[in-house]
């Protein structure tokens, strides 16, 4: 293949390190051309119609704009390109929200060289790439009803230990009325009781004790 038909693929990382290894790894591969990178998602949207890429690896965590903000404004483009998620982060919320933004494919960082290859050229493909583990914790993530926002509002006061009575005042709403907001939550993530509701949110990526 030449180089004019090789696959013009972006890096966006806020980490330099992160970037220059994925430039340096990508460069030795024939089929795949690195015409670009950014530092920041804004960068990367500065970029797009410069460089015109085929195939984006987008980190998540980045600071100000994240890579989810940046995958959807991409996706209001005429003819966006395709995006694989490249990231540190595995929780099922995580790859669950990259797949509403509208991520192509999800890799960890520490995956084996051959998956990323493989995933840019089935990306590239008009294809979807999600390895086996992230696709089960997709399809885990994706069976779960989804809670409303009163509830993860809930979820979070329950997951700082406050009571349903607590919980009422903070909300201006009846104990009772707390009390089946938490039940429900108790049956949508089909655990036994509040306790587990709140490790199995937090695990997942839910709900930060941060917020």
């Amino acid at each position: 293949m030449t180089r004019q038909l090789a696959i013009r693929v972006m890096i966006v990382d806020d980490h330099p390190v992160v970037r220059a290894g994925l430039a340096s790894m990508l460069a030795t591969q024939p089929s795949i051309n690195v015409v670009g990178s950014a530092s920041s998602a804004p960068e990367a949207l500065a970029l797009l119609d410069k460089i015109q890429p085929d195939v984006i690896l987008m980190d998540l965590r980045m600071p100000g704009m994240t890579g989810l903000e940046a995958i959807r404004q991409i996706n209001t483009r005429a003819v966006p390109p395709r995006i694989i998620v490249l990231t540190s982060f595995d929780t099922e919320e995580d790859i669950y929200q990259s797949v509403g933004a509208g991520a192509h494919g999800y890799v960890l960082k520490d995956a084996p060289q051959d998956r990323l290859l493989e995933a840019i050229k089935v990306v590239h493909a008009r294809g979807r790439y999600f390895p086996a583990d992230i696709a089960s914790r997709l399809m885990e993530r994706m069976a779960r009803s989804n809670l409303t926002p009163r509830e993860h509002e809930v979820l979070q006061l329950v997951a700082k230990g406050l009571t349903n009575k607590q919980i009422g005042i903070a909300f201006g709403i009846s104990d009772n009325t707390a009390r089946n907001h938490v039940n429900s939550i108790i049956e949508k993530l089909q655990v036994s009781d509040r306790t587990e509701a709140a490790t199995i949110a937090i695990r997942q990526g839910l709900i930060s004790l941060n917020d």
